[in-house]
């Protein structure tokens, strides 16, 4: 038990990789389809021969109607399927009744009773005869339809089939009426009863909007998606047969039963066996390429978190994408991947990223082959592009090369599988657009990337180097000496870190700001004291030690006030390592060589460098200041000064905690050398 606590205890990095890998993996595994993938690529094949073997069916399945004869269908069946009117038969009875009623109130008693009864029956007659065609109400529907247009009418919930012609409209009612009393209008009050009849004709048949869309529902719900039926064992297609437009809906009809079937809980047991294999080789072999070629990056777990975030965001957004059957997958920003992991890491990572994740998306893609030379030869032009990210202008012309890529790539492979261009239509080159336009959001999601992982991008290291932000000018006002000293060091150990390999973008913001915190007592650096009074004299020499060393612990806070990335404070952690203040500790030593020293009082506080990058910048910030106060320059002195720092800091084990060689080292003294004779002028003395 002991042993397995002690082992947990100093292997938790490599337990929490393992744990990130398996959660990646699974998560991955649960975006992917919940079915089976058809083995067969036929999408661009129509009208091409079929280079497979010959297919025979499987099973029993049917064959699915192509979309345009599915829309088609309903088209025609929105277009004849008839309107529902409901007849009302208590309109009539009131309307009757009204009529009787206003008659016996308005009619005048001294007139003939022999003219009552005529007029009376004649109206009842009439108003019969008009309600029992029935009068219909005007609808949006019906608007402008010819006479023989039929619409269905609810009797009782009886529906029977009639044309328009065969109902009156208010004013063709009231037409109708005028036209029978004024036939007999010696025998009766025309004049009398025309207002009342008026009064008494209304609507009875009213268009039935919920009955009308139901039964229009029930119609399109009725389609049928299927037209034939393939039987097992039957032949569906021969190799080198040619894929015409029946044959292609059959094999689309299969792969869509394949796929359904295979979602079935035995055959999704063997579907998720094998992609977790899949992802979990895809997943290793990146793993792999980062142990053995980025170790930095393969022993830093925020790093590892990260690049498979990334994936996994990629991949769900290949999976919704591919589920919303709205668009097409081409409209999904898949370089926006190798700009965002080349922000933080090299080429080379990033474009070992996209590959292992557009293999593994792939098999999302309704057409893999295509999906993966295009997005393939999308990224790496993208990586092209982007080497060096010195500038937000490069981000638009990777955007527009990789609409340009795209394009060209979907042509090319159009005019292979069909012959021609002609299926190319503008929305094709419309998804790229937006994808190219979609990368544009790098830029915010880096941003949001560095503060989340705490991780520093090139961007943001050309915004810190420039020499007119707010702290770098604070500096140049208050400490004029120490901000051209950190000029000459940031140009040495740029130089040098291209030679043996590094961040040099990181080195050269790292040594502009190594040395901020002598803003806060300038005067008591030599770089910054223009008179002859040096404040130190008046001092004690641990106390000026004090003072010295201190520039780091202040450094540190002033870096830390104004935001600097954790990356760039390192620089001020190390740039003096664990050293000790030479001048002042030999002049102590001088002035009291009774005394047992301190050494704590003269030592900086540390850490070491840890990287190459710290380590270069503290050859290059010794070198710089201790070539100041050489009393000759030439290539002897300049050279002996180099040799004596390096090796000193190699004694003092300055160097044993960052991946620095001998080698390294080596290739650096030349450097510095070359370029302190550069600075001051120095030639080489030529042979006699």
């Amino acid at each position: 038990m002991k042993k397995i606590l002690s082992f947990i205890r100093n292997s938790h990095p490599e337990i929490y990789k393992g744990i990130i890998f398996i959660i990646a993996i699974s998560v991955v595994v649960y975006i992917f389809p919940k079915q089976g993938k058809f083995k067969y690529e036929f999408q661009n094949l129509k009208g091409k021969p079929w280079y497979h073997e010959d297919l025979i069916a499987p099973f029993d399945f049917a064959i699915k109607k192509q979309a345009d004869e599915i829309k088609e269908e309903k088209s025609d069946i929105i277009k004849n399927t008839k309107p529902y009117f409901k007849y009302d038969k208590s309109i009539v009875n009131a309307k009757k009744a009204q009529l009787l009623l206003e008659f016996k109130d308005k009619w005048d008693d001294k007139k003939s009773k022999k003219i009552k009864e005529k007029t009376l029956t004649l109206a009842k007659k009439v108003i019969d005869s008009v309600y029992s065609k029935g009068i219909i109400e005007p609808a949006a529907i019906i608007e402008n339809k010819p006479d023989d247009y039929s619409i269905n009418v609810l009797y009782n919930n009886v529906s029977k089939e009639q044309e328009l012609r065969d109902f009156y409209t208010i004013k063709s009612a009231y037409d109708y009426i005028q036209e029978q009393l004024y036939l007999d209008e010696k025998n009766i009050d025309v004049k009398f009863i025309l207002p009342i009849l008026e009064n008494s004709i209304a609507h009875t048949l009213f268009y039935d909007k919920s009955i009308s869309d139901k039964v229009l529902k029930q119609a399109i719900d009725g389609i049928s998606p299927s037209r034939d039926k393939i039987l097992k064992d039957q032949s569906i297609i021969s190799k080198g047969e040619i894929i015409d437009a029946k044959k292609f809906q059959m094999l689309e009809s299969l792969k869509w039963e394949y796929e359904e079937q295979s979602g079935g809980t035995g055959n999704y047991l063997l579907i998720l066996i094998g992609q977790i294999l899949i992802v979990t080789l895809c997943l290793a072999v990146l793993i792999i390429f980062l142990a053995f070629f980025r170790r930095d990056i393969f022993i830093d777990n925020a790093k590892i978190t990260f690049i498979l975030i990334l994936i996994i965001l990629q991949v769900l957004m290949t999976r919704l994408a591919v589920n919303s059957q709205l668009m097409s997958i081409y409209i999904l920003p898949f370089c926006i991947l190798p700009i965002i992991v080349r922000a933080f890491f090299d080429t080379r990572i990033a474009l070992f990223v996209f590959l292992v994740t557009v293999l593994i998306t792939s098999f999302m893609a309704p057409n893999r082959f295509e999906f993966a030379f295009i997005q393939l030869l999308g990224g790496m032009v993208t990586i092209f592009s982007i080497v060096n990210m010195h500038n937000r202008s490069q981000i638009f012309i990777s955007a527009a090369l990789i609409f340009l890529t795209y394009s060209i790539a979907f042509i090319g492979i159009n005019i292979i599988q069909e012959g021609g261009s002609d299926v190319i239509t503008w929305n094709d080159f419309a998804w790229f657009g937006v994808s190219a336009m979609l990368t544009l959001f790098s830029y915010p999601l880096i941003y949001i990337f560095e503060k989340i992982f705490g991780f520093i991008s090139d961007v943001s290291l050309l915004e810190l180097s420039d020499t007119n932000g707010k702290l770098l000018r604070e500096l140049a006002s208050r400490a004029p000496g120490t901000f051209q000293h950190s000029l000459q060091v940031a140009n040495l150990a740029e130089e040098a870190i291209y030679a043996v390999g590094g961040n040099a973008l990181l080195v050269r913001a790292g040594a502009l700001y190594h040395d901020i915190g002598k803003m806060d007592l300038p005067q008591f650096f030599i770089e910054n004291q223009v008179s002859s009074v040096n404040p130190h004299e008046d001092l004690n020499y641990d106390e000026s030690a004090s003072i010295i060393i201190n520039h780091v612990i202040k450094g540190i806070e002033i870096a830390k006030k104004h935001n600097l990335p954790e990356q760039v404070i390192d620089f001020i952690r190390t740039h003096h390592g664990t050293s000790i203040t030479a001048y002042f500790y030999r002049s102590f030593q001088n002035a009291f060589p009774e005394e047992q020293i301190n050494m704590e009082k003269f030592r900086y506080p540390g850490p070491i460098p840890f990287s190459k990058e710290t380590a270069v910048l503290m050859i290059a910030d010794s070198v710089e200041a201790a070539s100041r106060s050489l009393k000759k320059y030439d290539a002897e002195s300049i050279d002996n000064l180099v040799e004596m720092i390096v090796n000193t800091q190699v004694e003092q084990n300055q160097f044993v905690n960052s991946d620095i060689t001998f080698r390294d080292i080596n290739t650096l003294k030349k450097i510095f050398k070359k370029k302190l004779m550069n600075v001051y002028h120095v030639r080489v003395e030529y042979p006699r």
